[in-house]
């Protein structure tokens, strides 16, 4: 008889992470998380932070600095949001109405191949493929990821925005 107890264990699963501040020392926030999110990912690809002007926010809001992450899990989506939000609230995310201005923000944008459409929970992030923040970042580390939605890559989504 062998033993098959490797079997047990899950397989690790691809994931990409945006990263968003717009508040306080936004590199240093967004440093922290990224230091968070490598003891919980392995094989963690961080791309450069770059700095973008609000998009479909109330008001005028602070200048963001935004970047993306992949790597991979052994966690199930609804607990690696929930140490997403772990993570936001450690640096001090607070939720007063929907995009307001934060010190953190980390959404998950694929979680493998999944399509995940729960109350809490939403992959692929349903406005990713919208955001020039999002894909242009996320093509540094992932460009032949795929939108399990649209089959498309992450860089055939960003090569389809206007160039603004």
């Amino acid at each position: 008889m062998t033993d098959d107890s490797s079997s047990d264990v899950p397989a690790a699963v691809p994931v990409a992470i945006a990263l968003g501040s717009n508040l306080g020392d936004r590199y240093s926030h967004l440093a922290y998380a990224v230091a968070r999110l490598r003891g919980i990912l392995s094989d963690v690809s961080v791309s450069r932070f770059i700095d973008t002007a609000p998009v479909d926010v109330p008001g005028p809001q602070p200048t963001y600095l935004n970047g993306a992450l992949t790597g991979k899990t052994t966690l199930s989506a609804s607990d690696l949001l929930a140490r997403l939000q772990s993570i936001e609230t450690t640096l001090g995310r607070v939720r007063p109405f929907t995009n307001a201005a934060r010190t953190v923000d980390l959404d998950l944008i694929l979680y493998g191949d999944a399509v995940i459409d729960d109350a809490d929970l939403q992959v692929p992030h349903p406005r990713f493929r919208e955001r020039r923040f999002v894909l242009a970042p996320l093509a540094e580390v992932a460009p032949d990821a795929v939108d399990p939605v649209t089959g498309l890559t992450v860089r055939q989504l960003l090569d389809r925005l206007p160039r603004t």
